[in-house]
């Protein structure tokens, strides 16, 4: 059987794991995030193993689907759990820990992945999840906190109208995007109305929902009402339009451009993950003093670095390129934990799936934007100028521009919080601490 594409194969997990992540962290906040966990977690080993096994690419496609659909399962699970869990201080030291985590695998994972088609093959990429993805269960089943008794019963309504609303608008929007490589921005690009009006009657949907005296999927009140939540979500999509888009670019110019393996190219851009799994640890311990401040700080390190690292490509030898983006990678952990912490903080708990779930969705909408547009502009320029540096160099720019909005929106988020009154305790948080 031919080695898969990388690229149509992220593609595909890409849209079901963002598919998933807002209807998963709903259904989380109703039967229970400790039992969403443990069953998404045992599905994407299951599908991880299928992957590995699939003798035709037909079923290998159709195993990334569902392994992609456990993840978006997943991921909604793990801030909802930190939100119910932990409180004040040790929420935000909480979520710099599992920032630091994403970090670190982030670091790893390339590295691990260019070791493995180097020496083994490609099925072992699959494979590798699930001895991981078992100890991690069994450690999830003995330390996940059980709901007590009184609420093992309690089951919330859930809202299919919505989910298919959603689903639809949020399918319309990324399928152009994640088909970007196979001239979807050019055949599919009358999906984004489509998706628009979707959108649009979601919102009118869950209105009317709430009017009713019924749960909706996503309460409206999150994004009107609930103080940084609606910024949060706009910081997070604009960041990673910018903060996804870097790695596919830069991978094209270390192994296209350079000849680089991919191991050595992995091996390149760990500096970033290793900056960005550091500070985010300290930045847990930060954000509930300096709140808004920090991802201020972030952002503009995250400029600094990855202007830093498009003139280094442009004008310097390559491998001279480690300290920008350790610049760069430190900013990123400012950023991404403590903006997590910041958009959730006055979130009922009992919202805290969905919330999660529609902050993740944003950031993967804006991921698909970045690694979309991002390589398209590589390779125009490069076309132009048949010189890689100037066109990484273009690409890594725009990227940082995609982050200065950012920027520009924790600005105003930070002038917002020091106008608003402090908050009040939130009467959910010991309501539901050992509520699953």
């Amino acid at each position: 059987m031919p080695r898969p594409r990388r690229c149509s194969g992220w593609s595909r997990y890409a849209l079901t794991f963002g598919l998933t992540l807002v209807a998963a962290g709903r259904l989380g906040d109703a039967v229970g995030r400790r039992r969403m966990f443990l069953f998404a977690l045992g599905g994407f080993i299951l599908f991880s193993a299928a992957a590995g096994a699939a003798p035709s690419i037909g079923l290998l496609v159709a195993a990334r689907l569902a392994q992609g659909i456990a993840s978006g399962s997943l991921a909604p699970q793990n801030s909802a759990l930190i939100q119910q869990m932990f409180t004040g201080a040790e929420r935000g030291r909480a979520f710099g820990f599992f920032g630091a985590t994403i970090g670190i695998a982030t670091a790893v994972g390339p590295v691990v992945g260019g070791l493995i088609l180097a020496v083994a093959s490609w099925r072992w990429i699959f494979y590798v999840n699930v001895p991981i993805g078992l100890a991690a269960l069994v450690l999830a089943a003995r330390l996940l906190p059980r709901p007590p008794r009184s609420r093992r019963g309690a089951r919330g309504q859930l809202d299919p109208v919505g989910v298919l609303l959603l689903g639809g608008g949020v399918l319309a929007a990324m399928l152009p995007l994640v088909q970007a490589e196979a001239g979807g921005l050019r055949t599919l690009w009358w999906l984004f109305p489509g998706g628009a009006a979707l959108l649009g009657a979601f919102a009118w949907w869950e209105t009317r929902a709430v009017r009713r005296g019924r749960q909706p999927l996503l309460d409206p009140h999150l994004l009107t009402g609930t103080p940084g939540y609606a910024g949060g979500i706009a910081l997070g999509t604009v960041y990673f339009v910018g903060f996804s888009g870097i790695w596919l670019v830069l991978a094209l110019y270390f192994q296209e451009g350079l000849g680089w393996s991919p191991l050595h190219s992995g091996l390149a851009v760990t500096p970033f993950s290793a900056g960005s799994a550091a500070a985010a640890v300290v930045a847990g311990r930060l954000v509930d003093r300096f709140g808004r401040r920090l991802t201020v700080l972030g952002l503009v390190t995250v400029v600094v670095g990855l202007v830093s690292t498009a003139v280094i490509l442009r004008y310097a030898p390559a491998w001279a390129v480690a300290p920008a983006l350790l610049i760069g990678g430190v900013g990123s952990g400012l950023v991404i934990s403590p903006n997590v912490t910041m958009t959730l903080r006055n979130v009922p708990v009992r919202m805290a799936g969905a919330a999660g779930g529609a902050l993740q969705t944003g950031q993967r909408v804006g991921a698909a934007v970045g690694t979309a547009l991002l390589p398209g502009l590589y390779y125009v320029v490069l076309a132009t100028t048949h010189r890689n540096s100037v066109a990484v160099m273009v690409a890594v720019c725009s990227a940082a521009a995609a982050v200065a909005v950012a920027l520009l929106i924790a600005g105003a988020e930070w002038r917002a919080d020091r106008r608003r009154p402090a908050p009040e305790p939130n009467p959910d948080l010991r309501a539901h601490a050992a509520s699953g």
